[in-house]
């Protein structure tokens, strides 16, 4: 529609003997102000000199001779021109979403290959809050751009080597309890000269595949990525391929040592460094092998680029983190430009804010941590115990804001029934599958015709916009136009709801009204589904 309407402009423009522009189609915040408007008129004062409103009067004019069916008038108001859609228009919208159940999906990245890096927690170590961040954003980027159309794969990249690791092994050791290792083995690095030269012996030994401490870190492992996997089941997650640090450190460590003296440099005690200073000043200096050497997570990192395409010939790799590893990250691409310019030009970057509770900030180094699961079940304790509605619930209030900002996670708001949660989201599904049935147990049958005296309600005024959110998410990675737009349509289902019977036999309107709802439901339910929160039939 927006393509129509763009083509009905620049038709009264070239008839008006107006010089073509670039000029905006949106959506009207208020509905009564119509369901489309341009700025056309806006945008050519600046070039005419001529008064804004006698444009867009003169403009209106022209359009309004030859209108075409799905468009029942167009105004001008203070500068903008309005376009306000035809009843027919509406009840086309409810047929075409009745008929096709994955109304919303296009093809607009038809061809492309996306692998989706996310989540990305270290085994060891326990699956707190803070991972649920790059997961649920992560999880939601990959299903909009397989609405998309995109070939889209997900990736998890787990450091499963390093020194963390080491303090757990020394913690089990020094307890023969893997759910308290890190946290002590951690305490005792940064208290004691002497398990602090342990830990670091055997981070060595890790490295180097020692067989005196590799069964006890292959059964640690083995028993937190079991732990991340009954996670990822709660979370309705499912990776593609999993990575690991142990696998790409030797790769990363071969590309550094063959590009020292060319990009990278012999730093003090035999570090390896790259200067990224040198071509870009905003940036800095960071190891990519220490003294020992060890590769360090930037040197991983460029291992990991190579493995993945080789894994995956992606046309574009998305990286999820947490925002406070900007600056690392901007320097790592900057080495990648130099070492793979054609995966660095295909990689993009994108961070997000830390979860928090009112309480504050959690922290797995000292053990004072707020696991994923245990916030779940906090949640759940608000809701009856039903755990897809707590896990909707956590999901809805960390992908309703754009990514980036730090995200306070109220539990009363985030499971309340009066809008803006997930539970709102869900009850209101379920609430139009409830309708839907009654209709049917009522032998009310679904006509997408509304009657003659029928007003176009706020309900329809939304419904058709899906498609276009879908693709707006995709083009900008931002899963909150679907969650907006998703809380808006609630409201309108919710309103339509309260002031219509919606199912009686002797109402002729009853039939539209039941169209309406399933058109909803179907909206609803694939809005849901790209943000990977279950939709129940009842609650």
């Amino acid at each position: 529609m927006q393509l129509k309407i763009k083509n009905l402009i620049q038709e009264a423009l070239r008839n008006l003997n107006i010089k073509e522009v670039d000029f905006v189609i949106e959506h009207p915040a208020d509905l009564k102000m119509g369901d489309y408007s341009t700025n056309v008129a806006m945008v050519l004062a600046k070039t005419t000199k001529i008064n804004p409103k006698d444009l867009a009067d003169k403009i209106a004019k022209e359009i309004n001779k030859k209108l075409p069916k799905e468009i029942s008038k167009t105004e001008a108001v203070g500068g903008f021109i309005n376009f306000y859609l035809s009843s027919e228009f509406f009840a086309g919208s409810a047929k075409e979403i009745i008929k096709d159940k994955n109304f919303g999906q296009n093809q607009n990245l038809k061809g492309q290959k996306i692998i989706v890096e996310h989540t990305d927690p270290n085994p060891f170590k326990e699956f707190h809050v803070g991972h649920l961040m790059p997961n649920v954003v992560g999880s939601a980027v990959a299903r909009i751009l397989e609405w998309n159309g995109a070939e889209v794969k997900q990736a998890c990249y787990q450091g499963d080597v390093g020194l963390h690791v080491a303090k757990a092994v020394w913690g089990f050791v020094n307890s023969g309890d893997w759910n308290r290792s890190y946290a002590l083995g951690s305490k005792a690095y940064d208290e004691d000269e002497k398990p602090k030269k342990e830990i670091e012996d055997i981070n060595r030994k890790i490295y180097a595949k020692n067989s005196e401490v590799m069964s006890i870190y292959e059964a640690g492992k083995k028993l937190s990525l079991d732990n991340f996997e009954k996670i990822y089941e709660k979370l309705g997650t499912k990776f593609d391929f999993y990575f690991f640090e142990s696998e790409t450190a030797d790769f990363g460590k071969e590309i550094v040592e063959k590009n020292i003296g060319k990009i990278f440099e012999q730093g003090e005690r035999g570090a390896v460094i790259f200067r990224a200073e040198n071509f870009d000043k905003t940036l800095h200096t960071r190891v990519f092998i220490n003294s020992e050497g060890i590769p360090t997570y930037e040197a991983k990192e460029l291992g990991l680029a190579k493995i993945k395409y080789e894994k995956y010939k992606y046309d574009k790799s998305i990286i999820i983190t947490g925002n406070e590893i900007n600056d690392y990250f901007k320097v790592l691409l900057c080495a990648m430009k130099k070492i793979f310019p054609e995966l660095a030009e295909k990689t993009l970057h994108f961070s997000h804010g830390m979860l928090r509770l009112p309480t504050g900030k959690m922290s797995s180094r000292t053990g004072d941590v707020i696991t994923a699961e245990s916030l779940i079940e906090m949640v759940k304790e608000k809701v009856k115990g039903d755990e897809s509605v707590a896990i909707g619930a956590i999901k809805y209030m960390i992908l309703r804001q754009s990514i980036g900002g730090d995200i306070v996670f109220d539990i009363d708001k985030s499971v309340s029934t009066e809008g803006d949660s997930g539970v709102y989201l869900q009850y209101s599904y379920a609430r139009a599958n409830s309708i839907i049935e009654k209709a049917k147990a009522e032998k009310i049958s679904v006509s997408e015709k509304p009657p003659k005296d029928w007003e176009t309600t706020e309900l329809e005024k939304l419904l058709y916009r899906f498609p276009e959110v879908v693709s707006r998410a995709g083009a900008e990675f931002a899963p909150h136009h679907i969650v907006s737009y998703l809380t808006e349509l609630a409201r309108a289902y919710n309103s339509f709801y309260g002031n219509n019977t919606i199912v009686d036999k002797n109402d002729s309107s009853s039939p539209y009204k039941v169209a309406l709802s399933e058109a909803f439901s179907i909206v609803m339910k694939n809005g849901l589904n790209i943000l990977s929160i279950k939709a129940p039939e009842r609650m």
